[in-house]
């Protein structure tokens, strides 16, 4: 079971958002354990930019910001920032290694278009 809060400064809530499959908690996990460090959780953002107007960005942090969406998935903390959790709801990370690709997939049901190379949507 996966658990997910919302937190302001005086309330928690649960929302629908972002799933990591278990394929890409595990590369999540070694990347962490490569780092060495247990304080750092994967934050998942939407920034301006891109050829298509939108662009992902993943990387790990160690900071809160107010309004914060976090999940666990098992050992694996993801974090999305309130103005990009519209963007990703119900989307979906998986990771991909085989002999043409090999990187994090963001499978995003709420993008309605996206690039060729496949990093940026609408």
């Amino acid at each position: 079971m996966t658990t997910e809060t919302t937190t302001t400064s005086s309330e928690t809530s649960i929302s629908t958002s972002i799933a990591l499959t278990d394929v890409a908690a595990a590369k999540v996990a070694a990347l962490l354990a490569q780092e060495g460090r247990d304080d750092l959780y994967l934050r998942v953002a939407v920034q301006p930019g891109g050829c298509s107007g939108l662009r992902y960005q993943l990387y790990f942090d160690d900071r809160n910001q107010e309004g914060d969406i976090a999940r666990e998935f098992g050992a694996v903390k993801v974090v999305v920032d309130k103005m990009s959790d519209p963007y990703l709801m119900g989307a979906t990370i998986d990771f991909v290694d085989t002999i043409e690709k090999q990187g994090f997939t963001i499978d995003n049901p709420q993008a309605q278009g996206s690039c060729a190379c496949g990093d940026s949507f609408n």
